[in-house]
Formats: structure tokens, C-alpha cells, sequence
């Protein structure tokens, strides 16, 4: 039971990572009733962004500490750009469509996004090398705290934070809340509705370009493919708290995040079970969750924010 601590914070970290990228599941979802699936990809799109910077503009000998803003802001515009494209050109003209059209879209969009990275990016058909955090890790308690982690630790409740304020003291946010109970009231009283999905969009792919930076540091590599399982997690994610509910995505993110290192770490004491293994079952703990929630619990835990407008 002396890892019990360790493995809460290990689930914590993990948590807020799949709650960053479940926010833009989430907000999408709660504008325009659309599961954007290939908002794993502009996750992808982030960390590949943060790369390119690193590779590509900043000069040779940069220390990360100094190189870290400059590559959060690349990943941010990288996953911006192709987000805000994917709206304008792939989802607005399918709005009036049947769900099934636009859904069907964003599944060949992720793998068409997958395939572009592949084939253009250099060195992208292998794993590629994501820039370190020197010094740590750093102990505190019983608690070890790897250094890739410490990024994550400081952005993902600064994040939330600012998204808080964005969405209940500015004008767009209210704009937005609006869009979400009533898109058809909201354009009456002079709201511009195309222009609060685009700010949507955007700012997913935001919470999604941090969450590849702290993937990259964490892990210490990038891969085309590293968007379709933690985005399938981040939907689960968003399931978990509510679909439409920003802050239940985040609740949900951690919840999940804790339920899979507790499972992974402790599920070979379970009589008859530890042939399975621990880490190579990693990926079925979040599924099983979501098959849960789903029977049990189909809103969320914190309840759906928006309404079914079919």
C-alpha cells in the first residue's frame, strides 16, 4: 500500500492530461451536437507542431526552459490552423446534414490527417524523439514527480482557470453558453453562431496543443498515431463527466486517469487475473469505464449540460 500515493498522483497526471483534450471533445459537442473524432488528430497536429519549432526554428543549444513557450505556442497555432480549416471546409458545409454525414467526415478526416503527417512529416513513419526537460525528477514525500510531468502539473489547473473565466465573465463565453442552449434564440438576439463554433473549435484545439506538449514530455516521444487511442480515452473522458459539460470533461479526465493507473498497477494481485498482465491491458481499462457509465449512468457523472436538440 506504499505506492497508493504514488499511483493517485500518477493517475492525477494522466487524468489531466486526457481532461485537456476531452474539453475539446466536449465543447464541440455541446455547440453543435457533433463528436468530432478527428479531434485526436489535431492532438497529433499539436505535439508535431511543438516538434517543428524545436527542430526546425529554434537555434541549436536552446534550453528547454527557453524553448518550452516558443513550442507550446507552435503547437497551439499548428492544432488552431487545422482545427478552424476542418470546421470552415469539412464540418460547416455538412450543418444542416443528417448526425450520420458529419460524423462519417470526421472519421476520414482523422485518418486522413494520420496519413499526411506519415507520409510528409520527416521521420514521422517512426517514433520521434521529443526534446527533454533537464534536471528532476523531484520527490516530495513518499511522492516522485517526473520532471516531464512538472509541465503538466503547472499548465493543466492554469488552464481550466483561465477557461473558467473565459466562458462565465467574457462576452464570447456567454456568446457560447447561449449558442449551446439555443443556437436558433442565440442568433435572434444578434449573436454571430458561426462564428462561436469557429472560437470553439479553436479553443479545443488549444486544450488539445497543451496536452501533446505535456504527451511529448512525458512520454519523450511523438508518432502519427498517438492521437487515435488517447483521443478515443478523451472522449471516454467526456462521456464519463457529461458530454456538453466543460468541466465535467475534466472531471471526467481524472477519474479516468486514476481508474487506469489503479488497474494497471494493481490488477496482477487479483486471484486468477495476473496472467493478464498489468500494462498490456493499459488501453482496456478506459473502455471497460465507458461500457459502465454507459449502462449505469448514460448522462455523466456531472450530467449532460446540453439538451438533445434532434
Amino acid at each position: 500500500m506504499n505506492e497508493l500515493p504514488q499511483q493517485l498522483v500518477n493517475g492525477l497526471l494522466l487524468g489531466s492530461m486526457y481532461g485537456l483534450v476531452a474539453i475539446g471533445y466536449t465543447m464541440v459537442y455541446g455547440i453543435v451536437q457533433l463528436i468530432n473524432f478527428a479531434h485526436g488528430e489535431i492532438f497529433m497536429i499539436g505535439g508535431f507542431g511543438a516538434l517543428t519549432v524545436y527542430l526546425y526554428v529554434l537555434p541549436d543549444g536552446t534550453t528547454m526552459w527557453i524553448a518550452l513557450p516558443l513550442m507550446l505556442l507552435g503547437a497551439v497555432i499548428a492544432a488552431v490552423i487545422v482545427a478552424v480549416g476542418a470546421e470552415r471546409f469539412a464540418y460547416r458545409p455538412l450543418r444542416g446534414a443528417p448526425r450520420l454525414a458529419p460524423l462519417i467526415t470526421a472519421i476520414g478526416l482523422s485518418l486522413a490527417l494520420q496519413q499526411a503527417v506519415w507520409a510528409w512529416y520527416p521521420g514521422a513513419k517512426e517514433s520521434i524523439n521529443f526534446p527533454e526537460i533537464a534536471g528532476g525528477p523531484f520527490e516530495i514525500g513518499s511522492v516522485t514527480i517526473q520532471t516531464g510531468d512538472v509541465f503538466l502539473l503547472a499548465v493543466a489547473p492554469i488552464s481550466m482557470a483561465i477557461l473558467a473565466y473565459f466562458v462565465m465573465k467574457t462576452r464570447t463565453g456567454r456568446g457560447m453558453q447561449a449558442t449551446a442552449q439555443d443556437p436558433d434564440t442565440a442568433k435572434l438576439m444578434g449573436i454571430n453562431t458561426d462564428r462561436i463554433i469557429v472560437v470553439a473549435f479553436a479553443l479545443g484545439a488549444v486544450f488539445a496543443a497543451v496536452g501533446a506538449v505535456a504527451y511529448g514530455l512525458k512520454y519523450g516521444q511523438v508518432q502519427f498515431r498517438m492521437g487515435f487511442i488517447l483521443g478515443l480515452k478523451a472522449f471516454t473522458a467526456a462521456v464519463l463527466g457529461g458530454i456538453g459539460n466543460i468541466y465535467g470533461a475534466m472531471i471526467g479526465g481524472l477519474v479516468l486517469g486514476i481508474a487506469e493507473t489503479m488497474a494497471t498497477a494493481y490488477i496482477a494481485d487479483v486471484p486468477g487475473m495476473s496472467q493478464l498482465g498489468g500494462q498490456s491491458w493499459a488501453n482496456v481499462w478506459a473502455f471497460v469505464l465507458l461500457i459502465l457509465v454507459l449502462l449505469f449512468r448514460p448522462q455523466g457523472l456531472m450530467g449532460e449540460r446540453v439538451a438533445d436538440r434532434a
